[in-house]
């Protein structure tokens, strides 16, 4: 008992340690101030965390969890993803498939980002997370937000085994659900592929649902480029 108070201390002291402040105001404006909730369960599965140890500590694998995290949301509400969406046609023996590339890759931004007041709840370690947009990143996001860029929306599933996967795998499920969806009252004749870019427009939901993660995100749409089937 004594040694589990004793880790419990020594991780709070950790997170206290990465922060630069602890904010215990209302959230600030998304604009300037990106504040998300994030939440890891504090058992690892087996096949991820491998053997433990006695020298491993308690919280290590939900710290490590919500550090892969962070960066990866808040790259796609700073920068944005780039998108190449491939419908299904089965006429044409082509299955549905998504491919994303990071606008700014996600390890840019990392020392940006903070992680304060911790907590754990429901077998959870949860935190705050926190980025502040420089000028040239506010200006992006106006710039985003002022065109007429459509905001679309999707859900998206992953499984909950595959950790930090599984997590990728669900937000790139609900841009998937999102671009199809808004692409189809669009477009009559199915493409070839579709292009283009989004941005994480506000601050996204994150749920469990059967053993899967639940992505429910919106995002700002660039359109791009649709490539048609040459027809002979």
């Amino acid at each position: 008992m004594e040694r589990r108070i004793r880790t419990l201390k020594s991780f709070f002291f950790f997170f206290l340690l990465i922060s630069s402040q602890i904010i215990f105001a209302q959230t600030p404006s998304l604009v300037k101030n990106i504040r998300i909730p994030l939440w890891a369960e504090l058992d690892a599965y087996p096949e991820l965390a491998g053997r433990d140890s006695l020298e491993e500590g308690q919280y290590d694998f939900p710290i490590k969890s919500i550090r892969e995290t962070a960066p990866f949301i808040i790259t796609g509400m700073v920068y944005g993803w780039q998108f190449e969406y491939v419908p299904s046609d089965k006429a044409r023996g082509v299955e549905e498939s998504l491919e994303i590339t990071e606008i700014v890759d996600s390890s840019n931004i990392q020392k940006g980002i903070t992680y304060v007041s911790p907590w754990i709840q429901n077998n959870r370690l949860n935190c705050w997370v926190e980025f502040k947009r420089d000028d040239f990143m506010i200006q992006n996001y106006n710039l985003w937000s002022s065109i007429e860029n459509p905001v679309i929306h999707g859900r998206g599933y992953g499984n909950l085994s595959d950790g930090f996967d599984g997590i990728k795998a669900a937000a790139y499920d609900a841009l998937k659900d999102a671009v199809r969806n808004h692409y189809r009252a669009l477009i009559k004749n199915k493409p070839k592929a579709i292009r283009g870019s989004v941005l994480i427009r506000d601050i996204p939901t994150i749920g469990i649902d059967s053993g899967r993660y639940v992505f429910n995100l919106d995002f700002f749409l660039e359109y791009g480029k649709i490539i048609e089937y040459t027809v002979y």
